[in-house]
């Protein structure tokens, strides 16, 4: 097995399970485990050890209440959370460009060791591949006040643990056959807004050279926000929302409480926006790590020397229904209480009944929320970057697979494992609509060369966008037909305007 040396210590990898002639080195710290007395501060950093460390398994995963297939849970005790994974070819003279992958799970759920993240397949393609766990929920987002004289605890903790990461792999990734000086972060959904959160944090600067973001969300939180989820995790954990109240409950049971406190939203249809999919949990605009949201910091020139590549899904929010986590909207009067509970014109709604005639009102919600949330910001990511001088590509996901029962939509994450390589997994198939074929490999193999290429030399094979948009990309168009063209879509909100969200 072969051994690498970092800064903390001697590694020992093994080869990867898929993917010729690629090692896989996992679970290596590093920062030190965000608890005890290192809990809701900074990340601080690992301890170095003595010999070789076995770096043949994942580390474990964030404290989380979510069980995902094919990927292991959190457990109680677990406190080395904190770690990378790296995929290399190794061996192949010039240092490689480097993809370091933030994952997604609405900041509450997830974690690197998700089987439709395996790097094998990328790092294939001629890149050094790295993969991290970052703290997540309130242990990571959750706002910590201060009181007296008390140090205060610093907001967007997962954010402070993924530049940790970034500078982790600025020191140690050139022994793993990476370049420093060509690192590119990429990340979905959640993940993806972490990604343009760091492109704007002078913290990160000259950490990571390009970015990839898909399907980023439209959540980040003031202060104010943040502080009321606060209150709201506390009272159902039973504790003070005071730094020493809430140190005194555990890990597990904040996470308990903050399932409590989504539970609620969800069961009352008088909530307001939290409602309709409770997210509590998200980058805050605290005025030190984040100044901004990223879309505002972005149009404003923030991290314009980053080159971005940016792709959404055509049908986000329909994953979303089938998993049982969206409200079901199905009468005229519930979508026209959403709407307002959003500040959203009646027009706009209007606009895409008109557009999809033949849809139920439950298809006019999906569409509608998943434009917001999702597909809208993340064009506009794109474009407000090219408008402050900055470089970036813009693509849409529209790969669908009919059958009996249920149609396999263009939905929310159905692009990663294309991405990834990895369609072969059992875990991604209820995503991309069972076992791939000649086609669904033959588009897998082009995102994967578009994201090596990109990340290579910023050229990912299509047009960039101009100054008021521009070339778009659209990823395997399957069966069916879309009901509207997303362009159509895109003018309704041109004209009724678009509303910044916080979780």
């Amino acid at each position: 097995m072969t051994v690498f040396t970092t800064e903390t210590g001697r590694v020992r990898g093994r080869p990867a399970t898929t993917g010729r002639g690629i090692v896989a080195v996992l679970g290596i710290p590093y920062a030190a485990p965000p608890f005890g007395a290192a809990r809701f501060r900074a990340p601080g950093p690992a301890a170095a050890w003595e010999g070789v460390r076995d770096c043949t398994e994942f580390g474990p995963v964030a404290p989380q209440s979510a069980e995902l297939p094919g990927a292991p849970c959190w457990s109680p005790g677990d406190e080395d959370i904190l770690t990378v994974n790296i995929w290399t070819p190794g061996g192949r003279g010039d240092a490689l460009p480097v993809l370091v992958w933030m994952h997604g799970g609405a900041y509450v759920f997830g974690s690197s060791a998700q089987p439709d993240f395996d790097g094998a397949a990328l790092a294939g393609q001629g890149l050094v591949v790295v993969t991290l766990n970052y703290r997540l929920g309130f242990e990571g987002f959750g706002h910590v006040p201060a009181a007296g004289g008390e140090e205060a605890c610093p907001d967007n903790r997962g954010l402070l643990d993924q530049i940790a990461a970034l500078e982790w792999v600025r020191d140690n990734v050139a022994a793993f056959g990476g370049d420093p000086g060509r690192v590119t972060v990429a990340g979905q959904s959640s993940g993806a807004t972490a990604v343009a959160c760091l492109m704007v944090t002078d913290r990160a600067r000259g950490l990571f050279h390009r970015a990839v973001a898909h399907s980023a969300v439209n959540a980040c939180a003031p202060v104010e926000t943040a502080a009321r989820t606060t209150a709201e995790v506390a009272a159902a954990a039973g504790v003070s929302p005071s730094r020493a109240g809430l140190l005194s409950a555990s890990p597990q049971e904040l996470v308990a409480a903050s399932d409590k406190v989504v539970d609620a939203y969800r069961q009352d249809p008088g909530s307001g926006q939290r409602h309709y999919d409770p997210a509590i949990y998200g980058p805050v605009v605290d005025g030190d790590t984040l100044l901004a949201d990223p879309l505002t910091a972005i149009a404003a020139g923030a991290g314009r020397e980053v080159d971005l590549m940016v792709c959404h899904t055509t049908q986000e929010y329909w994953l979303l229904d089938a998993v049982g986590s969206s409200a079901k909207i199905a009468t005229g009067s519930q979508l026209a209480a959403f709407a307002a509970d959003f500040g959203l014109p009646a027009a706009l709604v209007d606009g895409y009944r008109a557009l999809m005639p033949s849809a139920p009102v439950l298809d006019v919600f999906l569409a509608v929320y998943g434009d917001l949330l999702f597909a809208e910001y993340s064009s506009r990511l794109a474009e407000s970057h090219a408008r402050a001088g900055g470089t970036a590509y813009l693509a849409r996901f529209d790969r669908r697979r009919g059958g009996e029962g249920r149609p396999v939509r263009a939905w929310h994450c159905a692009d990663v494992p294309f991405a990834f390589g990895t369609l072969d997994e059992a875990s991604v198939h209820f995503l991309i609509g069972g076992p791939p074929g000649p086609a669904d490999r033959a588009l897998s193999a082009r995102m994967m060369r578009a994201w090596a290429d990109f990340a290579a030399t910023g050229d990912p094979g299509w047009p960039r966008i101009g100054a008021s948009a521009g070339a778009v990309l659209v990823w395997g168009a399957g069966e069916g037909a879309s009901e509207a063209p997303a362009d159509a879509f895109r003018e309704l909100w041109r004209t009724a305007g678009y509303p910044l969200l916080a979780p």
